[in-house]
C-alpha cells in the first residue's frame, strides 16, 4: 500500500509543483507545460496524488499542483475559478453550487471511492468496546460544549475520566459529513475540541492521551492501526446489520457501516476539462482509480459504478447528483441512475 505522506512532504510536493507557475506568472510553466491546479480535501489528497504521480511518469506535458485546504477551503477556490479540480470528501453544497451559477462555472462531479469515518480511542482505553450513534451525538453535539466532559456521563459504569476530543476543522468535508450523519445538521458541533485539517495531527492526538476520542478517514486509521483502537458503531437499525459494526472494505461498500460510510469525489471545472490534456488526465484518473484507490487505503467503487462515472465524464455531464448537497441516507448507484445534467446553469 502506498504511504499517506506526512505534512512536511505534502508541503514540499506542493511547493515544488507550483514553483514553475510562480516564475512565469501566466499559468504556464516556462517550458509550456499545462498546469492543472487541484486543492481541497486532505482525505482525498492521497488518491489524487497517487494518480498524478503515475500520470506524470508517462505524460510530463501536464503538471499537476495539489494543495490541501479542506473540502470547504477548496470549494471556496473552485467556485470562483481559482482551481481546476476540487478534491471533496462530501458533495458540493447548495450555497457553493449557487456561487458556481453566479460565476458561470460549470462542473463535472466524479465519484471516485468510498470511505468510512473511523471513530477511534487510545489503545489504553479498556472500557469502550463500541459506541451508539446516540452516544456519539451526546458527545459531539453543540449542546455538549462545556457540559459533557467525562466518560462517566456517556454510559453507566464508565470511569469518571475526562474525554479529550480530536476532530477535523470546520473547513473539512469530514466535519460536515460527520455532523450531518451523527447530529442531524451540518456544522452543529461543539467547539471545545482539538481541531485540525491535518488527519495526522488527529492521529497523534488520540494516540497520546488514554482518555481521547477522535474521528477521521478510515485510511488514516489503517495507516496508524498500531497506535489506535477502532470503535465499532451501532446505528440501532437492524435492517442494515444488527449490533455494532466496524468499518471495513465490505461494510463500507455494502452500506452496513451506517451512517458513517460516504463517497469521495472530485469536481472538475468543465472549461479546464475541455482541454485535451486535462480530459486525458481525468480519464486516466477514473480508469486507474480501482487500483490506486485500494493502494492508498481507500475502498473502490463497484466496477459498474466506475463505468457509469466514466460515461458521465465522456458525455460531459455537468451538475451534481446530490439534492442540495446532502449525501447521508442516499445510495450512489441509485443517484447515478436518476441523475440529471446541468445543475450548475
Amino acid at each position: 500500500m502506498k504511504k499517506i505522506l506526512l505534512p512536511a512532504l505534502l508541503l514540499s510536493f506542493f511547493l515544488s509543483c507550483t514553483s514553475s507557475e510562480n516564475n512565469t506568472g501566466n499559468g504556464e510553466a516556462s517550458d509550456k507545460q499545462l498546469i492543472l491546479k487541484v486543492d481541497g480535501s486532505s482525505t482525498v489528497y492521497p488518491i489524487t496524488e497517487a494518480v498524478a504521480e503515475d500520470y506524470r511518469a508517462a505524460n510530463p506535458q501536464l503538471q499537476v499542483t495539489i494543495g490541501i485546504s479542506g473540502t470547504g477551503g477548496g470549494m471556496k477556490k473552485f467556485t470562483v475559478g481559482e482551481i481546476d479540480i476540487c478534491n471533496a470528501s462530501r458533495p458540493i453544497k447548495k450555497s457553493e453550487n449557487d456561487i458556481c451559477i453566479e460565476k458561470n462555472i460549470k462542473y463535472i462531479e466524479l465519484p471516485i471511492a468510498y470511505d468510512g469515518l473511523a471513530v477511534t480511542v487510545n489503545p489504553k482505553n479498556n472500557w469502550v468496546d463500541y459506541l451508539t450513534v446516540a452516544e456519539l451525538k451526546t458527545i459531539w453535539e453543540a449542546a455538549a460544549q462545556g457540559k459533557i466532559m467525562n466518560w462517566s456521563q456517556i454510559r453507566k459504569g464508565w470511569p469518571d475520566k475526562p474525554i479529550k476530543l480530536f476532530g477535523p476543522g470546520t473547513d473539512s468535508g469530514t466535519f460536515d459529513y460527520f455532523t450531518e450523519a451523527v447530529i442531524g445538521k451540518q456544522g452543529d458541533s461543539r467547539g471545545d475540541y482539538t481541531a485540525s485539517e491535518d488527519d495526522n495531527v488527529l492521529v497523534q492526538g488520540v494516540s497520546s492521551d488514554d482518555g481521547s476520542l477522535g474521528y477521521f478517514g478510515l485510511a488514516y486509521y489503517e495507516e496508524n492501526a498500531s497506535k489506535l483502537k477502532l470503535v465499532p458503531i451501532d446505528d440501532g437499525n437492524e435492517s442494515n446489520g444488527a449490533g455494532p459494526i466496524a468499518p471495513s472494505l465490505e461494510t463500507v461498500q455494502n452500506g452496513t457501516y451506517a451512517p458513517l460510510s460516504r463517497v469521495l469525489l472530485i469536481y472538475a471545472n468543465s472549461a479546464a476539462e475541455g482541454k485535451k490534456e486535462v480530459k486525458d488526465f481525468l480519464h486516466f484518473y477514473i480508469e486507474n482509480a480501482p487500483t490506486l484507490v485500494k493502494e492508498v487505503g481507500f475502498i473502490p467503487l463497484q466496477s459498474n459504478i466506475y463505468a457509469t462515472v466514466a460515461q458521465r465524464l465522456e458525455n460531459d455531464v455537468t451538475g451534481s447528483i446530490y439534492t442540495d448537497g446532502h449525501e447521508v441516507g442516499t445510495n450512489l448507484e441509485d443517484l447515478l441512475k436518476t441523475a440529471k445534467s446541468d445543475t450548475a446553469e
